[in-house]
């Protein structure tokens, strides 16, 4: 068996007790996980394979793992909400993301698609992420420097501002994909579609009808881009046992929609159908209703943040101190997370 698939100090493991709840934390030698039902030591864990099960003094057992990027994603410390696997997955592929490109990402949050774009985007690739807020960027880059040891794969540029401004320097046309996260997309398609390359894709990730109504009209009207489409996911899992086969009683509904369009090329006009109806002007009251002060936002108290600033950060600091070294660029990875390869690059 490859040592690599063996528990060690600094890796993030999950426990999962007979009820089904989980317990996600880093590996250090001596450390202690404790419970309510019991502890183990963190030493009992290292050098275990995964899937192992341990025994807690009180008899109560749990399976360990490595936890999925799914798994991960879901158990993280949160600043802002995340984007749910379910629609990065969608994201990935309608934006079809794939290796050595340069992605931009506005509005870091908690770092939850970061973590699925480094992956896809391998070392040649590079992550321009952009957010507004300080102490949410402290969180994602804690987050991810959790799960990937210290060394995201990718190239990570993170940096502080309104997206506009951020792009006011960069060139025209040098980045592939670009992924909108934010209140009010339509404000920054301007800048957004002048540095995307042609051909290029644009995806804006709203969470309410007429967010999506304003953004869909705004891509329409700047003429440079392709017929803007939308959508959203809902995930329904299935109870099977036995004969007894149904949908289960919870299900993973609306977090978000989806629309995406690509770039045209400088000075290209869309065809425009035959016989397509012009839509009608929109009343003042309309446009109102699209304000970000008329959609609701979920925030938390300064006091949350900066805990959660301080747990993503320590648990990031976990992981960084007790990774191997860095091997040189043409060793198999280091990361049990990673199949592109650890990059030499840092953040920025």
């Amino acid at each position: 068996m490859s040592t690599e698939a063996l528990l060690a100090s600094g890796d993030t493991v999950r426990l999962t007790d007979p009820k089904g709840r989980h317990h996600t934390f880093v590996l250090e030698s001596g450390g202690r996980f404790h419970s309510h039902k019991g502890s183990v030591a963190h030493d009992a864990l290292i050098g275990l394979p995964e899937g192992s099960v341990v025994t807690t003094e009180q008899g109560v057992e749990y399976l360990v793992m490595r936890p999925l990027l799914e798994d991960y994603v879901l158990s993280m410390p949160r600043g802002a909400a995340i984007i749910y696997p379910k629609d990065a997955t969608q994201i990935l592929q309608r934006a079809d993301i794939h290796p050595g490109q340069t992605v931009l990402e506005a509005g870091l949050g908690s770092g939850a698609l970061s973590l699925w774009l480094h992956r896809v985007l391998g070392p040649k690739g590079t992550l321009i992420s952009v957010d507004r807020r300080e102490d949410f960027a402290d969180i994602a880059r804690g987050n991810v420097e959790t799960y990937y040891r210290g060394s995201p794969p990718a190239t990570w540029d993170i940096r502080l501002g309104d997206l506009n401004d951020v792009l006011a320097d960069q060139p025209d046309h040098s980045i592939d994909r670009i992924i909108l996260d934010m209140l009010a997309p339509w404000e920054c398609l301007e800048q957004s579609l002048r540095t995307l390359v042609p051909g290029g894709v644009i995806v804006c990730y709203v969470a309410t009808v007429t967010q999506l109504s304003r953004v869909m009209e705004a891509l329409r009207d700047t003429g440079r881009t392709t017929e803007p489409e939308a959508a959203e996911t809902l995930q329904r899992p299935w109870h099977v046992e036995g004969l007894a086969v149904r949908p289960e009683h919870r299900m993973i509904g609306h977090t978000a929609f989806l629309c995406w369009a690509r770039s045209l090329a400088p000075g290209a006009t869309l065809p425009v159908r035959p016989g397509k109806k012009v839509k009608p002007d929109y009343l003042d009251e309309d446009v109102e209703a699209w304000t970000p002060g008329a959609v609701a936002q979920r925030t938390e108290t300064a006091k949350k943040i900066r805990q959660l600033t301080r747990e993503s950060q320590a648990r990031a600091e976990k992981a960084r101190r007790n990774a191997p070294e860095v091997r040189p660029a043409d060793d198999p990875p280091t990361s049990p997370h990673s199949d592109a390869g650890v990059s030499s690059a840092g953040l920025e």
